[in-house]
């Protein structure tokens, strides 16, 4: 539930598409529930190797960018056409922005490592219910986001729109050169 791009993003979706932070979530999920698995298994100290922080940011950076820029060029445009810009791709944006997410995954392989071996200590339907109630409550966090910035969005009228729209598209645009910035530093240590 920590701001971030997913955030970002979610509210930006969400202004169009009341379903967008289920559907974020959904891809939030293809990408978490196997990564718990691989975590467990212990697979979990490859993402804290340097080497692939850097290409994780990198990517990740770039990525945020890119919607950032969308973002912006959507604001030109009628905001009516936003809804189709953003159609059907939530599910997609869930998937990339997790997988790269630096944080995310640094996250995982340290605190959430912790969790999960915890959880399987307490046997392998402890695990699952860890990981669906984890799961369940990002789904929850994203779909009150969506909900909210939809309704938002008929309460403020396009103008106020275009201002969270702006202020979501700077959001991607500082965490894409946050996680740029933070691989480069890493590539020059």
């Amino acid at each position: 539930m920590q701001p971030g791009p997913v955030t970002a993003i979610v509210i930006t979706m969400g202004a169009r598409n009341r379903w967008a932070g289920t559907l974020l979530a959904l891809g939030h999920g293809i990408i978490e529930f196997p990564l718990m698995v691989i975590i467990i298994l212990g697979m979990g100290k490859y993402f804290q190797i340097p080497k692939v922080q850097i290409v994780i940011g990198i990517a990740g950076g770039c990525f945020l960018i890119l919607m950032a820029i969308q973002t912006f060029i959507n604001l030109k445009t009628n905001i009516d056409n936003e809804s189709k810009a953003y159609h059907g791709k939530p599910v997609l944006a869930g998937i990339i922005l997790t997988a790269s997410n630096p944080y995310f995954l640094i996250w995982w392989a340290s605190v959430g490592l912790a969790l999960a071996t915890q959880a399987v200590e307490w046997g392998i339907w402890a695990f699952i219910l860890f990981a669906l109630t984890h799961w369940f409550v990002d789904l929850i966090w994203l779909q009150i986001l969506s909900w909210a910035s939809f309704k938002g969005s008929v309460l403020l009228g396009r103008h106020g729109l275009k201002i969270v729209l702006a202020f979501c598209g700077i959001a991607l645009l500082f965490f894409g050169l946050y996680f740029i910035l933070s691989a480069l530093r890493l590539l020059l240590d």
